[in-house]
């Protein structure tokens, strides 16, 4: 009888080459990101606000009383 032994690493390895949709945390929209650690999409990437480090303008947030 042959035995398998799941590496459960490999596994992960895996699952973080698969691409998935996501959300850019510059500025919101959907994007099919290539790994697991891609967050900012590529036109966000390519501003020249991104190249140059400019901060993120966030609108104003109501305060809860």
């Amino acid at each position: 009888m042959t035995e398998f032994h799941t590496n459960h690493a490999d596994l992960d390895n895996r699952a973080s080459l698969v691409p998935k949709v996501r959300e850019c945390l510059r500025c919101q929209t959907k994007f099919e990101s290539q790994w697991v650690g891609e967050r900012i999409c590529g036109r966000c990437k390519g501003s020249a606000a991104w190249r140059t480090g400019a901060p993120i303008h966030s609108p104003p947030t109501k305060r809860q009383r």
